[in-house]
């Protein structure tokens, strides 16, 4: 099997240290800060308004699907939120990362602008 440049950059994506891989724990924590941030707080919602959130340094955690396709949606947003310092987290359905939400369809990514009372919860999962 050929091992291309992209496979060898996907390699390299999934070792960073601010890319947390999903687990169920993990997808549930990100699903509550998402519903508290959302009723208390402000959201994003969306791979373009997430990017510009964390380009201008207002976003304060981010959290996006893994069963997106093509990966190239979504593959950007772990290398900026290192950059930037933002805790990411990659939850498994893009369909419960919508609901979380409040959206009635499914979304790639989210952001969270204000964190109301997710506050705590952002800094006890950035720290697991």
């Amino acid at each position: 099997r050929e091992v291309t440049w992209f496979s060898r950059l996907t390699k390299v994506i999934v070792n960073i240290k601010y890319r947390q891989r999903w687990n169920e724990k993990m997808s549930e924590k990100v699903y509550e800060i998402i519903e508290v941030a959302k009723a208390t707080g402000k959201v994003r919602k969306g791979t373009n308004e997430v990017t510009k959130l964390i380009e201008k340094g207002q976003a304060k955690f981010v959290a996006y699907a893994a069963d997106i396709t093509p990966k190239e949606i979504v593959m950007h947003l772990p290398l900026l939120c290192k950059e930037k310092g933002v805790p990411c987290a990659e939850v498994a359905s893009k369909e419960e990362l919508g609901a979380a939400a409040g959206m009635s369809v499914s979304t790639a990514s989210v952001a969270v602008m204000n964190e109301g009372e997710a506050k705590q919860l952002i800094a006890d999962l950035a720290t697991e």
